[in-house]
């Protein structure tokens, strides 16, 4: 993590955003119900991941596995951190690593993508739910529309990468406006812990 200036960058943007990384994590309850939670910000440095964000989900991930407690990750993110090169791009396979282990002990994820949510986020542990949710009108995808545009030399759709385009496409489970969230979170734990699938059983 040698780029030149990326220390004053660093506190530059603790220091705009009030963050200390672009995730923040913790336990709580939603609808009475013990989660483990992590929320990403766009405003640290783009919700771009570097190590600091791939080690919080991680340990969030463990620790929603140590508890037997269901684990749902809020992500928006403009993608990797290139300023951390090799150590940014490590934080996909770490965090699918953790997430492939919790699910296969019965671990409950539930992602939601925000807009916008882009890159190795999106390539990796947000597009491993169990259920994947995206707030309306969220941007989805791993390279930007220009980027492919280019690329295959073709005019892509207008509504390309947006979370109904993706719901449409099999990408999603389901679109649901941040209004409505709390309630459709609630259903799904209630019917999963009703059920014993948070227990690992």
């Amino acid at each position: 993590m040698n780029s030149p200036g990326y220390k004053a960058k660093l506190e530059q943007q603790k220091a705009s955003s009030g963050l200390k990384d672009a995730v923040v994590t913790g336990e709580g309850e939603l609808g009475g119900i013990p989660v483990v939670v992590g929320v990403m910000s766009f405003d640290f440095f783009s919700g771009s991941m570097g190590s600091v964000v791939g080690e919080k989900v991680t340990r969030a991930i463990e620790l929603a596995a140590a508890k037997k407690l269901p684990l749902l990750l809020f992500s928006t993110s403009g993608g990797a951190r290139m300023q951390e090169s090799i150590l940014s791009l490590m934080q996909m396979a770490k965090t699918s690593a953790a997430l492939a282990k919790f699910q296969q002990e019965g671990g409950l994820f539930i992602s939601v993508f925000t807009d916008p949510t882009l890159g190795g986020v999106s390539a990796s542990f947000a597009s491993l739910g169990d259920y994947i949710l995206a707030e309306p009108g969220a941007i989805v995808g791993f390279a930007g529309r220009i980027v492919i545009e280019q690329t295959i030399r073709q005019k892509l759709p207008d509504n390309f990468q947006t979370a109904e385009f993706n719901l449409k496409h099999g990408q999603l489970d389901k679109v649901v406006h941040r209004k409505d969230m709390k309630a459709f979170l609630t259903k799904l734990l209630d019917m999963h812990v009703a059920g014993g699938a948070s227990d690992g059983q």
